[in-house]
């Protein structure tokens, strides 16, 4: 039996993340990474979380072992709330309901179940996060590319999309610090954006897991705490502030939204991981996560900053790069006509690793010029020598 012939129209059509399938070139020893999207596993809280760990099961492992309710572990989802609140990202009381999800992933992939049916439209930055692109695209969603200006989508853009495509349902941003590019979208265009939500009637997710990883300067309001009208899904992780590997997020909306959200995750995975839910909620208890946090920015504004000096440095002067203010990723452009898959094979063999910027746009399949850096990972030393070693290869390829 062929069994590729009863695949569902859903999925027959997707393929496995590229950057998942980078991960298998670098085992080669000695690779210097760029590639990774994960936080410094040096800055884990790791004696902290063991020792949360370790109460939890000896205090309350009837509880943590046991199943738990689909919206989320009680305190936990309290402390959420309440920090939303202390954000202004939400109201105390408003129409809004929020809930624990297994990872920001699984937030946006429950609100666009709820919401999305074959051939309606799915605005995405161009470039934008490969995990949002290929969830839209399993529901046969019809996406759209804007491009993504210094201070975020092309609005006049947008809009001749929204006059044109009347099945455009979402849009869809990494309006802080966006993954790949770094770019952070101005107050004057977050304002826009939702007034074009009204004029349009659509719905806006806004995808935040590195809001809270500002290095330089102020950051600006989120979208969700200028909606007036519940047009926003707000989309929040633990995963870039303490653990990816804990797997536990939270996504804020209207409430009728989120009833069909949680019967959806209902049938997906019946509750978040009740035990890392429980963890999370005694670290908390116990330590000041915004000290933490506090650790982090310095960590990533300092490595962010070396790595645009070492580009700087050596890379041609032809390829340009973004500067975050927070996050974990700047995105770099070569001249128009050169492949950056061709050059990151090129760059493996020569012991250094990044993300092809094809694989962050909605036509994967396209030559693309630009290319992602993730800075958290890398010590300062491997930074140095592995922009280094690309300097040398962009030269001989781009010439200077």
């Amino acid at each position: 039996m062929d069994i590729q012939t009863k695949f569902s129209d859903k999925v027959k059509d997707l393929e496995a993340s590229a950057i998942r399938e980078i991960f298998k070139l670098l085992g080669k020893p000695g690779v210097i990474s760029f590639a990774g999207g994960a936080p410094d596993p040096e800055l884990f809280p790791c004696e902290e979380l063991a020792k949360a760990a370790f109460n939890v099961l000896k205090d309350q492992g009837k509880i943590a072992l046991q199943y738990g309710v689909t919206e989320g572990y009680a305190p936990l989802r309290d402390w959420v709330k309440n920090r939303l609140v202390s954000q202004g990202i939400i109201k105390k009381d408003d129409n809004n309901e929020t809930i624990i999800v297994s990872g920001g992933q699984q937030g946006i992939d429950l609100a666009a179940k709820s919401l999305l049916n074959p051939g309606d439209g799915v605005v995405c930055e161009q470039p934008s996060f490969i995990g949002g692109l290929n969830c839209f695209r399993s529901y046969n969603a019809e996406i759209y590319g804007v491009r993504n200006e210094s201070d975020g989508l092309d609005m006049e853009e947008l809009e001749e999309l929204l006059k044109q495509h009347k099945n455009i349902k979402i849009v869809y941003t990494i309006a802080t610090f966006q993954n790949p590019s770094g770019i952070t979208m101005s107050l004057e265009k977050r304002r826009k954006l939702l007034e074009l939500a009204d004029k349009y009637d659509f719905i806006i997710f806004e995808d935040n897991p590195y809001g809270e990883l500002g290095f330089s300067g102020e950051t600006v309001p989120t979208i969700k705490s200028m909606d007036k009208n519940d047009r926003v899904v707000y989309l929040g992780s633990f995963s870039k502030i303490l653990s990816p590997g804990i797997r536990v997020g939270f996504t804020s909306c209207h409430r009728d939204l989120m009833e069909r959200m949680i019967i959806c995750k209902q049938v997906q995975d019946v509750h978040t991981n009740v035990v890392a839910q429980m963890i999370i909620y005694e670290y908390i208890s116990n330590n000041s996560i915004d000290e933490h946090i506090k650790k982090l920015r310095a960590a990533y504004g300092e490595k962010c900053r070396f790595m645009c000096e070492c580009m700087d440095k050596f890379f041609p002067k032809c390829v340009t790069h973004t500067h975050p203010d927070g996050g974990l990723f700047l995105f770099c452009d070569m001249p128009e006509g050169y492949d950056a898959k061709e050059i990151m094979a090129k760059a493996v063999e020569r012991g250094v690793a990044f993300v092809p910027g094809s694989t962050t746009m909605i036509d994967d399949k396209a030559v693309c010029s630009s290319f992602r850096m993730n800075y958290s990972t890398a010590s300062k030393a491997e930074i140095e020598k592995g922009i280094k070693i690309l300097g040398d290869l962009l030269k001989e390829e781009v010439g200077e």
